[in-house]
């Protein structure tokens, strides 16, 4: 009688980003057989007086740092949404693009999420409140408190998504 073999799922490590001039969050959590697990989080800033060119060069030389450091095989974040604050919707594009960037050039696969999604696949709500989400951010990966600063729980909430979305899809292909 033959075995069948139990495959063991692959590890994936997903880096979540939360991009912005002032302030980008990113979270690191790996996700196998069912399960996350937090790594890291931590948040990249810059200074308003800072020219905007060596603005985006410092995110650009810290996200690598940090790809480097915890080599993702994916990556999650959040999409552009504009709000009323044209001038602020600027600058966080040109900070996407630099994450978009150093992405592209690791060829990490990305997952692309709405922040009404991301509330969504966190929270279940997708007009969950901001403290909603990073409650239960704390709560799925079993942390003692709520990651801070918030743009940080943001990401971690990015790659828990990313992480679940797969999982979902994965499982309508093999039906």
């Amino acid at each position: 009688m033959e075995r069948e073999r139990q495959t063991v799922p692959a590890l994936r490590r997903i880096i979540g980003v939360d991009p912005g001039l002032a302030s980008s969050g990113w979270g690191v959590v790996d996700y196998s057989g069912g399960k996350l697990r937090y790594i890291a989080h931590g948040c990249i800033t810059t200074k308003a007086d800072t020219a905007r060119e060596e603005r985006l060069l410092f995110i650009y030389n810290s996200f690598n740092k940090i790809l480097k450091k915890y080599k993702p095989s994916e990556s999650a974040m959040e999409k552009l949404y504009f709000g009323k604050n044209v001038t602020s919707a600027m600058g966080v594009a040109e900070a996407r693009g630099v994450f978009l960037l150093s992405l592209a050039r690791e060829s990490l696969p990305i997952t692309e999420l709405t922040p009404n999604a991301i509330k969504q696949g966190v929270a279940g709500v997708v007009r969950a409140e901001k403290k909603q989400v990073q409650k239960m951010v704390m709560l799925l990966l079993k942390l003692d408190e709520v990651p801070k600063p918030e743009h940080s729980a943001d990401a971690l909430g990015a790659a828990i998504c990313a992480a679940h979305l797969q999982l979902t899809e994965s499982k309508k292909r093999s039906k």
